[in-house]
């Protein structure tokens, strides 16, 4: 059986960030309940992400970001998941790119 994030512990963190209320608080909780290397990650995959619905190659992803070709093939994979990049991506008017 596959794993799921589906759980109440997960809805309960879900529920925390959004009961926060803006940018400062965002930094405080996530410097408080991660490492800073586990935020630096999840930035940077989410970087990638970005960079590959504008219609960047793995080249100029790897250049700009520092990301291994490993790890932008493994976001450009998670890219087709449930849609929410495009979700996210679209209401921060950020256009996507060339196919």
């Amino acid at each position: 059986m596959a794993k799921t994030i589906r759980t109440e512990a997960v809805d309960d963190f879900f529920t925390a960030i959004m009961a926060l209320k803006d940018k400062e608080e965002f930094y405080q909780f996530f410097e408080d309940i991660c490492t800073t290397n586990e935020v630096l990650s999840i930035a940077e995959r989410f970087e990638v992400a970005k960079m590959l619905y504008q219609g960047n190659t793995y080249i100029e992803i790897a250049k700009k970001t520092g990301a291994s070709t490993a790890t932008i093939s493994r976001v450009n994979r998670s890219m087709d998941g449930n849609g929410s990049y495009e979700v996210v991506f679209e209401r921060m008017g950020i256009s996507k790119g060339k196919e």
